[in-house]
């Protein structure tokens, strides 16, 4: 028998737990996180742990190493304190693009993320949109991946669909693409990005598809720099799209990516608030998406063993 709920929270991004908590009517669990002046740190609960089933949220936000550090450190210490079960909820996973072995001599390690998280004592992990989906089987606990597609579709139909189409960058995205163009009732273009040597990027040639004088619609799971994004943006001018507007899961916004969308030709660009957006960054064209209560629905579901198969549901 799982005992009670326990929702506690890293530092990474406190305002999607506290609304987490809000959404599913549980107190935010007391703990104490200390960074000692050598920059270690300790992490102490305020509360009784034992037999409850602990929910601990932390996203990968900036500053990304010392996130992981507080994670660990808070299911290690957690976990000795005789909770029933915990979950490790990572709304953005650290890590998460280096998925692959695509160079010699390199880490995978959103896998060494996976091992981590076991061995400091997690006995499942729920996170959402992974880069790709294949990364759940770095896991052996159970790994659950929420989808924040439905709310995306959600946002672009608020803002109309009329005269719209949804763009793939490049041939490889194109089937993900296709589903939120079937979700939405719209048509699809593909742009051709071909690389013609080893030594230059990839260019946009053409475009598979009628996009002129049309409302262009971006899907993509995260946005870092806001280079790839910008790339697509120029090429759609040039191909004479009256209209662009962006979806993407996860804001990172690193680096001069908020520069690069002020003086870009994107309208829109809705984002979720899987990674803390600090004020600064929140230019008019920015729209943030609440994941809180999808989560939060995960969470009281999980708890009480019900079934979460609609919380997957893509579009």
């Amino acid at each position: 028998m799982i005992g009670d709920l326990k929702i506690f929270s890293g530092n990474a991004n406190l305002p999607l737990a506290k609304a987490i908590c809000q959404n599913a009517r549980v107190e935010l669990g007391n703990c104490d996180i200390i960074k000692f002046s050598n920059d270690n740190i300790k992490v102490s609960y305020n509360e009784s742990v034992r037999g409850k089933d602990v929910f601990i949220i932390q996203p990968s936000c900036i500053p990304v190493n010392e996130g992981i550090m507080e994670l660990l450190i808070m299911i290690d210490a957690v976990k000795h304190a005789s909770a029933a079960r915990v979950t490790a909820v990572l709304p953005y996973f650290p890590y998460v693009r280096s998925d692959k072995k695509d160079e010699p001599r390199i880490s995978i390690t959103a896998r060494l993320m996976a091992d981590l998280l076991e061995t400091a004592g997690a006995d499942r992990v729920m996170t959402m949109n992974l880069h790709s989906a294949q990364i759940q089987g770095f896991f052996r606990i159970p790994c659950d991946h929420l989808l924040a597609g439905r709310l995306l579709c959600q946002s672009c139909e608020k803002e109309g669909l009329e005269n719209s189409v949804v763009v793939a960058p490049d041939a490889g995205s194109a089937k993900h693409a296709g589903r939120y163009a079937i979700r939405l009732g719209v048509p699809l273009a593909i742009l051709d990005k071909r690389r013609k040597n080893d030594d230059e990027s990839p260019t946009i040639e053409n475009v598979i598809g009628d996009v002129k004088g049309k409302k262009a619609l971006i899907f993509d799971d995260e946005v870092a720099s806001g280079g790839s994004l910008i790339e697509v943006a120029l090429a759609l001018e040039e191909f004479g799209v009256q209209e662009i507007n962006a979806y993407c899961v996860h804001g990172v916004l690193s680096g001069k990516a908020i520069d690069r969308i002020q003086n870009s030709s994107i309208k829109k660009l809705y984002v979720t608030d899987t990674v803390h957006i600090p004020p600064e960054k929140r230019i008019d064209k920015l729209k943030v998406v609440s994941v809180a209560s999808l989560i939060a629905n995960a969470i009281m579901y999980t708890n009480k063993g019900l079934s979460i198969s609609d919380l997957y549901l893509r579009y």
